[in-house]
């Protein structure tokens, strides 16, 4: 998911929230799978992220996230 998709779906009004909120507390989450609208990785850890990504087999172009095809959204809460 993206940080814009993750806000929209928890109701946050802005994106950076969702970056704000996973460093101070994200830490059980898989932090690598959550990138920028355009597939960006976190910066300043894209080498580890991309790694977690091949690993997993993400699919990828380049060095982003082809969100095309690895974007996931969860079911509508109940």
């Amino acid at each position: 998911m993206s940080y814009g998709a993750i806000a929209e779906y928890v109701g946050l009004p802005n994106p950076r929230m969702v970056g704000r909120v996973m460093s101070l507390y994200g830490g059980g989450v898989p932090w690598h799978r959550v990138v920028a609208a355009t597939g960006r990785v976190v910066p300043g850890h894209e080498t580890e992220a991309l790694r977690r990504h091949r690993d997993e087999g993400t699919p990828l172009r380049g060095d982003r996230v082809d969100l095309r095809h690895a974007a996931w959204w969860p079911p509508p809460p109940d």
